[in-house]
């Protein structure tokens, strides 16, 4: 667990870019820490305790206000203490902490109310750039390579490979997936029902399950490869349905899960009542205090799973559209090198076998991050979720710097 508040986050990152000579703005913060466009919104939603930067965002805007992620941190800690001991110390007469309650109860409110409109963003802008990468990329090239007969089988991995109980590297899963798919057109090329002829969405969830679900040479199941428990992971948790069923995949999942605020939502509704009330005596007083701060425990408790869910879809966002903007131009380059139909795989030559083996790894990579099962981070234990986050920054940063390398 961090041993800071978002709120204390928040309350540093602002006193310090305040403190600049001269006067930074948050828009200024958010270009320099390499924000995308409208990062001024994340800076304020930053300073406001709505959500902490993970470590990469971290040491950008750390960077940015010529200071160390460790400084930021340590700060942070020492400012979490104090709005501790603050809160600790209970005004003496009713109507102070009547007052005091109140806002505090306005200010938890509002969190979740934030946090709900935050997921629905993020998803939605995931959903989108999702979708047209796998209309203009994924399907297109699905389309392309069953042109090409006689393609060979791709190289497996080895069994020495395959065979760890463990979690299985990156690079070895998504050369797992990529086997999977491109097995899948092969099939489809010569009369399989996996094929694009049987629609967008149906033909792409048709890819997905091979790449998941499909077998190596020894027979196992390519998913394990991907890891058993993620797998089922992400069929369990993902409300929206997988992709391989043709649902809307992780982001559609996660825009279902509202029990995110549920549990502060429902705290609160208990003590609204009191809330409205002009005057209250002291046990209501206390009634509502107590419900105001398991709601605040409740947000507290799923705020390091939340910054991690939000962090995550937009890094994947951010693959996605690379996706859509460079690989639908390197694919489209790739077509019109490709002889005129029929075609086989010796007369596409050796650069357009190599563009066809490269395209099928940048696909792989596109189902790898589309699979992250990012709604179990907002259930995670620390440790658990310490865990899932490593392994989710690997999938991300290897299918980014492999897709980069390629288009």
């Amino acid at each position: 667990m961090n041993d800071f508040s978002a709120e204390a986050m928040g309350l540093v990152i602002r006193e310090q870019r305040q403190a600049q000579t001269p006067s930074m703005t948050q828009e200024e913060l958010a270009k320099r820490a390499d924000y995308r466009k409208g990062g001024a919104v994340s800076i304020s939603r930053i300073e406001r305790g709505l959500i902490s930067p993970g470590e990469h965002r971290l040491a950008a805007i750390a960077l940015a206000l010529q200071l160390t992620p460790e400084q930021i941190k340590q700060q942070a800690g020492d400012r979490t203490r104090s709005l501790a001991r603050q809160r600790g110390q209970r005004p003496v007469k009713l109507r102070d902490q009547v007052a005091e309650t109140k806002r505090r109860h306005a200010e938890i409110t509002e969190k979740a109310a934030e946090r709900s409109k935050m997921t629905q963003e993020s998803g939605e802008a995931f959903n989108h750039v999702h979708d047209v990468a796998r209309d203009e990329f994924f399907l297109r090239f699905v389309e392309l390579a069953e042109s090409v007969s006689g393609a060979p089988e791709p190289e497996r991995p080895s069994e020495e490979e395959s065979e760890s109980t463990g979690e299985i590297p990156t690079a070895i899963r998504i050369e797992a997936m990529s086997v999977g798919i491109a097995n899948a057109i092969r099939g489809a090329a010569t009369g399989g029902a996996a094929g694009v002829a049987v629609g967008g969405a149906a033909a792409y969830g048709a890819f997905t399950a091979a790449a998941l679900f499909g077998t190596a040479s020894t027979g196992a199941a390519i998913s394990t490869l991907y890891g058993v428990a993620a797998t089922n992971a992400t069929l369990a948790l993902l409300g929206g349905g997988t992709l391989a069923a043709g649902g809307a995949g992780m982001a559609g999942g996660i825009l279902l899960l509202t029990g995110m605020v549920a549990a502060p939502a429902a705290a609160l509704a208990g003590a609204g009542f009191y809330v409205l009330r002009q005057r209250r005596n002291k046990k209501e007083e206390e009634r509502l205090r107590t419900e105001v701060e398991a709601a605040e425990e409740a947000l507290d408790q799923s705020q390091q799973g939340f910054d991690a869910m939000i962090d995550v879809l937009q890094r994947a966002a951010v693959i996605m559209e690379y996706v859509r903007v460079h690989g639908t131009h390197a694919l489209e380059k790739w077509r019109t090198s490709l002889p005129p139909e029929p075609r086989d795989w010796e007369s596409v030559g050796h650069e357009g076998q190599e563009r066809y083996k490269e395209f099928l790894t940048v696909a792989a990579c596109l189902l790898a991050v589309s699979n992250i099962p990012v709604s179990a981070l907002l259930s995670a234990e620390p440790d658990a979720l310490r865990e899932m986050d490593k392994a989710i920054d690997e999938t991300l940063r290897y299918a980014d710097k492999t897709i980069k390398s390629i288009v």
